[in-house]
């Protein structure tokens, strides 16, 4: 390790965290039509098959208006508008909703030169700071890590998880261009149950919840739960079926172990080394354990490293690596803590001191395990080095003496043969759920936990790999049925799979049956495919018909770009998310790294600017990086994406896409597992359409627009459709546009889609329904490239329930740009049954 005289010291903030914690609050009700709101978001976990009719998922970006990759390098279509003061305005919507995600980049390694973010809801400033002192955690709870991250937690991005609600307005802006960034939102169709974003609540509980993230369960506990453990051998070409208790239920934990899978060899990470000194850190545990085991990562190419780890107060063993490794490797050490040391606590005391060395004593990453009813389950995970300063904190991680601190890529010794069998078996032995006789789960175990290259540690809010020797694959999605559910394991893998076990959580849920039933509650389903990419074709994670909610996706990105080249430019690709059949996309992101909450592919861009280096967050990360070799032909990655707050719901079909490359035009093999929830019945039914420039359309409808004018314009939708010209009638009017459209008397709410032209935007009208206010639909996106837009709003059930028919009225609000239409297309929700709120 290099020289370097040094001394670190990180605030104990867990602790502080911990203090004083309340009770948690029971959930509020949902809100008929929408999912959790709020903190709920994060406390509701449980209740993620919850479908949620009444709110859309919006999102601004800096796209490329023209469909190109100018996604922000140059700032051109970063900010809506400047405002009086100078201000780049970024995200500015009516009526009630809430803002779910923020992510921006700039510099590999910095923010600052974004200056000043204000935040406004309903009117009042919540957040005004610099931005980049809010993703360093320096405003303070609720805006710290993980809620927050910056350039260091995810390799280049920086982020907002904060779910920040409101009843009738947001704004966004900075103070200087940001270049890249995404503000996605809930937009919801009233305000009931919504309660404005207060920044003084700290929210100390959601974030232990989350910083516990990939080890503990992040749902509520579920009263009457119940394990069962089987073992298996599953030899190749064949399956083992596991059927699970019967009647009303839903799996709350899945737990698999396969000892015959060992870890990938290969991986960059972090650390930190220290001579004469030492480290010291907060491990939780299980209080009931037997024991503890403390396994930690090192760089054996430093020989004779001797440290002591003392617990409490107290030496419990001495890691000891042997004779360097030439040209270095990572190595595992392990020690066994006794139970007296252990057993009653929740938070151990955990040092190390070192003893002597070649040189120093490095450490990179920790692994807790607690043994519990004979079993070691994983209680913590501590990742050590500069790029974890926040995850160091919440463990109040200290050194002293540092002497090294920086990125470093390793292999473990591993023979080529077992590596390949692992990678096989991973790929080749399917996890399939059936819930009430429906298949809905058909994916490779790898993928499935997180990891599509291998045996990689993957660490999400829903799911985790451990890799330490026998460690788990974990997953928490909570997974409703009514009646039955078998879970299989089937072996295309050519491998024989000998000594796994598998244990599944269940709990009773009386509720289940009737919401499955009536459609308020989704199957969950886990969607899988490989392929290799199509010129010009987006890759697909998801399209599906009906309802339901789409919350996430693992991706593994087999490139195909040899050497001389730039090899990881399939992440140049946007993703685009189309929902209930629109031609617009309701999200267009602005990189595939960027979607995955990153930036500059990946980049390390405090040690050399490395590319691909792999880093972990609640709801994003990148896994791991391959080069060619271990399977890798020749640049291979693997990223995550959870959307918890911002989960897309779709009530009549769902188009979810991804760039591989610009405009899809880099070759590669993909594969995604999409997690969603859902049902095959729609929630929303067509029942009138309304065409503005067709003379029988607004007779028929009683269409009235005083000062309207007409013109044919040929143009494109943005996304898929932005080489495709269409041609249509469009008309625009600052009077109020009147008109009668027919709906279903059983309807739950209305949603009325719009086609229009968006070259001026900020258009804006009030409207009213039977002369009932009922909102305002602004739009303050525009677009004079790709002029045609279908957007959205929606209308609750008081002001429609029980009607066959409806008045429609919009009022452009004055000062506004003129009010567009093509067309209209009326949606009727399904009506709630009793048993739904």
């Amino acid at each position: 390790m290099r020289k370097k005289r040094s001394l670190l010291v990180v605030a104990g903030l867990v602790l502080a965290l911990a203090a004083g914690v309340p009770a948690q609050a029971a959930p509020a009700p949902a809100a008929p039509g929408k999912g959790p709101v709020g903190w709920d978001v994060y406390r509701s976990l449980d209740g993620l098959a919850r479908l949620r009719p009444g709110e859309q998922v919006k999102q601004f970006s800096s796209f490329d208006r023209t469909g190109h990759n100018d996604d922000g390098f140059d700032g051109t279509y970063s900010c809506l508008r400047h405002e009086a003061n100078g201000d780049c305005l970024l995200a500015d919507a009516r009526g009630a909703g809430e803002i779910s995600s923020i992510w921006f980049t700039y510099a590999a390694t910095s923010v600052a030169d974004i200056g000043r973010i204000t935040i406004e809801l309903d009117g009042r400033v919540v957040l005004q700071r610099s931005l980049q002192d809010v993703v360093n955690g320096a405003q303070g709870a609720p805006f710290v890590w993980p809620l927050v991250g910056n350039s260091a937690d995810t390799m280049g991005g920086s982020v907002i998880k904060v779910p920040m609600p409101y009843t009738s307005s947001m704004r966004i802006t900075t103070e200087h261009n940001p270049h890249f960034y995404h503000v996605t939102y809930r937009q919801f169709a009233d305000a009931a149950g919504v309660r404005t974003f207060d920044p003084a609540d700290r929210a100390t509980d959601v974030i232990q919840r989350l910083r516990a993230f990939g080890v503990r369960d992040p749902k509520p506990a579920a009263p009457g739960a119940r394990t069962q453990g089987t073992s298996f051998d599953v030899p190749a070409g064949t399956a083992a079926s596991i059927p699970l208790p019967s009647g009303a239920q839903r799996i709350t934990q899945l737990r698999l172990r396969l000892p015959q899978v060992i870890a990938a060899p290969g991986l960059s990470d972090d650390g930190r080394a220290y001579g004469p000194g030492g480290s010291a850190f907060t491990a939780s545990v299980a209080p009931d354990n037997d024991g503890v085991r403390i396994t930690r990562r090192i760089d054996a190419g430093i020989g004779e490293q001797r440290a002591d780890l003392v617990i409490g107060g107290r030496t419990a063993g001495q890691f000891s690596s042997g004779p360097a490794r030439v040209g270095g490797g990572w190595l595992d050490e392990t020690i066994e803590v006794p139970a007296g040391l252990t057993r009653g606590r929740s938070q151990l005391p955990v040092a190390t001191r070192f003893v002597s060395s070649s040189q120093d004593v490095n450490e990179f990453r920790y692994e807790v395990h607690s043994l519990v009813g004979g079993q070691w389950v994983r209680t913590d995970v501590l990742d050590v080095g500069p790029n974890h300063p926040d995850e160091e904190a919440a463990h109040g991680y200290t050194v002293d003496g540092q002497q090294w601190a920086g990125l470093r890529h390793f292999r473990y010794a591993a023979d080529p043969g077992q590596v390949a069998a692992a990678d096989a078996v991973l790929e080749g032995l399917r996890l399939r759920l059936t819930f009430d006789g429906r298949t809905t789960v058909d994916a490779p175990v790898g993928e499935f936990f997180g990891s599509g290259l291998g045996k990689y540690a993957s660490r999400t809010l829903l799911h985790s790999i451990d890799t330490t020797d026998n460690g788990a694959y974990t997953a928490w999605w909570p997974m409703p049925y009514a009646r039955s559910a078998v879970v299989e394991l089937v072996n295309t893998s050519g491998v024989p799979v000998t000594g796994g076990s598998l244990e599944v959580t269940t709990a009773p849920d009386a509720g289940v049956a009737a919401g499955l039933r009536n459609g308020s509650v989704g199957y969950f389903h886990a969607t899988q495919h490989r392929a290799h990419t199509v010129p010009g074709q987006d890759w697909n994670f998801l399209t599906s018909q009906g309802r339901g909610v789409f919350y996430g996706v693992t991706t593994t990105m087999r490139g195909d770009i040899p050497p001389g080249q730039n090899q990881l430019s399939f992440l140049e690709g946007d993703e685009r998310m189309y929902p209930d059949g629109s031609a617009s996309p309701a999200m267009y992101g602005t990189g595939s790294e960027d979607f995955y909450e990153s930036g500059w592919y990946f980049l390390d861009g405090r040690d050399g600017d490395v590319e691909g280096v792999p880093y972990a967050m609640p709801q994003a990360g990148l896994v791991s990086r391959e080069d060619a070799g271990d399977g890798c032909r020749y640049v291979c990655v693997n990223a995550y994406r959870l959307m918890l707050g911002d989960g897309a719901a779709f009530g009549n079909g769902i188009e979810f896409d991804i760039e591989h490359g610009d405009r899809s035009s880099t070759p590669a093999e993909y594969s995604s597992t999409a997690y969603w929830y859902g049902q095959d019945t729609p929630s929303l039914s067509r029942t009138d359409v309304v065409e503005t420039g067709d003379d029988a359309s607004r007779s028929a409808h009683g269409y009235s627009a005083p000062g309207e004018t007409r013109a044919s314009l040929t143009s494109t939708f943005e996304g898929k459709g932005d080489t495709t010209p269409v041609t249509r009638t469009t008309t625009s009017t600052t009077q109020p546009v009147t008109f009668t459209a027919r709906v279903d008397q059983e309807n739950g709410g209305l949603r009325l889609h719009r086609v229009s032209d968006q070259a001026q935007a900020f258009q804006d009208a009030r409207v009213f329904v039977n002369d009932r206010l009922v909102g305002e639909w602004y739009q303050a996106l525009g677009n004079t490239y790709s002029r045609w837009l279908e957007d959205s709003f929606d209308i609750p059930a008081p002001a429609t329930a029980g009607q066959t028919s409806v008045q429609v009225r919009l009022e452009p609000v004055s000062g506004a740009p003129a009010w567009s239409a093509s067309r209209y297309t009326v949606f009727s929700q399904a009506a709630p049954s009793p048993a739904q709120d």
